[in-house]
C-alpha cells in the first residue's frame, strides 16, 4: 500500500512539476515578441536546468534504484529549459547578458559532466548514490533560492511582473508532493531537494 501511495505523489509530483516548468512560458512568449529580455534573469532557468540535469541523473537505476519518476520529469524539465536558455542567449539585451548567460551555462554542462563522470568512473553503490544525491540537493537549494535574485527588482518597482504568481505557485505545489514522496520512498536525497 504504501508503495502505491508512494507511487501516487510521484504521478501527481510529475504533473506538478510539468506546470511548474511550463509556467514561464508567457515569459518567453513576451520575450520573443519584443525580440529583449528586458530585466528578466536567466539565473533561475540555468539554475533549474542544473537540478533537473543532476536529479534526472541521481533517478536512474545505476544510481538510485525505484526513482524512475524522479528521473522522467527531471529529463522532461531539462528539455524545456534548455530552451529556455536557447532563447535567453538569442534574445539577450545586451551582449553582456549573452556572455553572462553562455558562461552559467557552460558552468552547468561542466558541473554535470564532472558530477556524472565521477560518478560513474569512480564510484558504485552507495558512494555513488551519496555523491549523485548531494549534487541534486545541492543544486536544487540554488534553484529554489534563485528567484531571490529577482527580489530586489520586485522592490524597488513595487510590481511582481517579473516574478509570477503561478511560478511561485507551482513551486510550492511541487517542492509539497515530492517531500512526501521522498519520505514514503524513505530516501532523504528526494525529500531534501523538496524545501
Amino acid at each position: 500500500m504504501e508503495d502505491v501511495v508512494k507511487f501516487i505523489f510521484g504521478i501527481f509530483g510529475n504533473v506538478i512539476a510539468l506546470f511548474l516548468f511550463l509556467s514561464p512560458v508567457p515569459t518567453f512568449w513576451r520575450i520573443i515578441r519584443r525580440k529583449s529580455t528586458e530585466d528578466f534573469s536567466g539565473v533561475p532557468y540555468s539554475m533549474t536546468l542544473l537540478n533537473c540535469l543532476l536529479s534526472a541523473w541521481y533517478g536512474l537505476p545505476f544510481v538510485s534504484p525505484n526513482n524512475i519518476l524522479v528521473s522522467t520529469i527531471n529529463g522532461a524539465g531539462a528539455a524545456i529549459e534548455i530552451v529556455y536558455v536557447v532563447i535567453f542567449l538569442v534574445f539577450a539585451s545586451s551582449q553582456r547578458t549573452r556572455l553572462r548567460m553562455l558562461g552559467l551555462a557552460s558552468a552547468v554542462a561542466a558541473v554535470f559532466a564532472v558530477v556524472a563522470l565521477v560518478s560513474m568512473v569512480a564510484l558504485h553503490g552507495q558512494g555513488r548514490k551519496l555523491l549523485c544525491g548531494l549534487g541534486a540537493t545541492i543544486c536544487s537549494i540554488c534553484m529554489y533560492a534563485s528567484p531571490l535574485s529577482i527580489m530586489r527588482l520586485v522592490v524597488k518597482t513595487k510590481s511582481v511582473e517579473y516574478m509570477p504568481f503561478l511560478l511561485s505557485l507551482a513551486v510550492f505545489l511541487c517542492g509539497t508532493s515530492w517531500f512526501v514522496y521522498g519520505l514514503l520512498g524513505r530516501d532523504p536525497f528526494v525529500a531534501a531537494c523538496s524545501f
